[in-house]
């Protein structure tokens, strides 16, 4: 499937596999990640196999989307899911800008990622579904029917590059009982999309890592909101240089939010925003090229165009420059996952975000959370389903029949309200919702390091001690009488601790007695030195006067 004006498309067909899916974000292009969008039939029961795979794959790209619960009122059903895959914005940059070789490793890194990811969706979440209303449901047999399609280029006036792929999954497959073809269950897919977005996106990670040597960092894009994993040392100017759509939507959605202050008294929020974004990508979407270039007129292109705005030096120097910034990277971040603190930060976020959630919520986060603490560097398969699961079992309760929600009685067992410790902090409603998931996790991390060190000095193996017998004492202490005789005696202290108690104590006296020659010595210097008083005349022997013998310990009084 190749749409005019998108340079070179490459098309590729695939059998079998499940894909990844993604959110669906306001612009031109797709969010980074991958992102669905869902395409009617021409016509019910067709049968699969008619027509070859680029027709039904034409026919489910020009196609209007429709949701799942318009299927019953007379629309037609659905032919396929067309999953769009995006690297972060960087990656772009440095695929366009780059020699020949960082260009194909850069692509081989987003299809190994997308195929990645379609495997999972096909193991771990596809579902046929049969009978009336789709009551029986199991995995599929032999595999998705998947097309792939690449693409080059953005809608924007002047063309920007924008690596992405579109990946056409059809709704049609096998049942496992019986082989016949059915229908894929829509809401099991959609339902991991964002799950499989951050999979798509952790993966891509890991394999640019380890065949360039890059190293990421999060990137702020909008004060308050998640950030997005960017290559570290690409200059960001060049962010802006190829994201020329964002800048488009922004100007199209102050006029909407103006209007809509107007007419409805206040700022738009969270849930009446995002209508109006997509309202500012379909007024500024610029219809499709029809000149067509080859990819290498594109680079030259866009090479020309950078080099123009920002130097030869930026865009030439693009590679070492990413090169140096992974080292600093790689010299101040650990990359170790602590499983219980990704626990605890998963569901912080995911509850401050939701309030009550889903287990696939909380593996979306999970995975975000590997990405920004890996930065780059593999993880263990399966690391993301160990901190869900360690994230279920300690720190979440049941809130409905399907829904859980943060359960810190672990952490605070005297919090005898409900999530009671969690109020503070995420009191400030005016806020972004991210910013105040974020200081909730952090005040969580803060709390299992103090449980942490508390079990150690606990745990801490006390000295031994050496009991000395009363008997063997110089001067034993007299047997008490009275209502103290009950008590019991405690112990005697180690000759270890003795000893470096007695250290300790000459070791301050030794400081304390040079502070104070240093003060004077500083006196003397600025005041000069203190006059020392005369001595005192030396007084005559004192004789005992006949007759009187003194009691030792006591005096006469008088003057002699």
């Amino acid at each position: 499937m190749e749409g005019p004006g998108l340079g070179r498309g490459r098309s590729q067909g695939r059998g079998g596999g499940d894909r990844a899916a993604g959110r669906t974000a306001p612009g031109g292009g797709p969010a980074p990640g991958c992102r669905p969008d869902r395409a009617r039939a021409p016509g019910a029961g067709q049968d699969p196999g008619a027509g070859t795979a680029g027709d039904r794959a034409g026919q489910a790209h020009r196609a209007q989307p429709l949701t799942e619960d318009r299927q019953g009122q007379g629309a037609h059903p659905w032919l396929a899911f067309d999953l769009t895959f995006r690297p972060p914005p960087t990656a772009h940059v440095a695929w366009a800008l780059m020699d020949d070789r960082h260009r194909r490793v850069l692509e081989l890194c987003n299809g190994i990622a997308r195929d990645k990811t379609l495997a999972w969706l096909e193991e771990s979440v596809a579902e046929i579904r049969w009978k009336a209303g789709g009551k029986e449901r199991d995995r599929v047999k032999d595999g998705l029917v998947v097309a792939v399609f690449q693409h080059y280029e953005s809608r924007a006036t002047e063309s920007r590059p924008l690596l992405h792929a579109h990946a056409v999954v059809s709704v049609r497959a096998r049942r496992p009982h019986d082989g016949k073809w059915g229908n894929l269950s829509a809401d099991s897919l959609m339902t991991h999309i964002v799950a499989a977005d951050t999979l798509y996106i952790l993966y891509f990670m890991e394999e640019v890592s380890a065949r360039l040597g890059w190293a990421w960092e999060p990137r702020e894009v909008t004060p308050g909101r998640r950030p997005v994993m960017d290559i570290a040392g690409i200059d960001r100017r060049l962010i802006g240089w190829q994201s020329t759509r964002r800048q488009q939507i922004e100007d199209a959605l102050s006029v909407l939010t103006d209007k809509y202050e107007e007419r409805q008294g206040h700022a738009p929020g969270e849930k009446a925003g995002y209508p109006l974004a997509c309202q500012a990508a379909d007024q500024t979407r610029s219809p499709k090229r029809t000149e067509l270039l080859s990819l290498t007129e594109l680079r030259r292109r866009w090479r020309e165009s950078a080099i123009r705005a920002f130097g030869a030096c930026t865009v030439y120097r693009l590679a070492e420059r990413a090169r140096a910034a992974a080292t600093a990277v790689w010299a101040r971040v650990r990359p170790v996952v602590d499983i219980a603190l990704a626990a605890v930060d998963v569901v912080a976020v995911v509850y401050v975000m939701r309030g009550a959630f889903k287990r696939h919520h909380l593996l979306a986060e999970a995975r975000r959370h590997l990405s920004y603490v890996l930065r780059g560097r593999p993880h263990e398969p399966g690391l993301d389903e160990q901190i869900v699961q360690t994230a279920v079992d300690d720190y979440t309760r049941p809130a409905s029949r399907r829904m859980m929600t943060a359960d810190l009685r672990a952490l605070y067992p005297r919090d005898t309200e409900d999530q009671a410790v969690l109020r503070p902090l995420t009191r400030k409603r005016t806020a972004p919702p991210y910013e105040r998931a974020r200081l909730a996790a952090d005040a969580l991390a803060a709390r299992v390091h103090a449980v942490r060190r508390a079990e150690r000095l606990r745990s801490r193996t006390r000295p031994r001690t050496v009991a000395v017998s009363a008997a063997s004492r110089s001067h034993p202490r007299p047997f008490r009488t009275g209502p103290k005789n009950g008590r019991l005696l405690e112990p005697e202290t180690g000759v270890d601790t003795v000893e470096q108690t007695r250290q300790t104590l000459e070791a301050a006296a030794a400081q304390v007695a040079a502070t104070l020659q240093d003060s004077r010595r500083a006196r003397e210097v600025a005041h000069g030195p203190r006059p020392q008083p005369a001595p005192a005349t030396a007084l005559p022997p004192h004789t005992q006067q006949p007759g009187t013998q003194h009691t030792p310990g006591r005096t006469t009084g008088g003057v002699a």
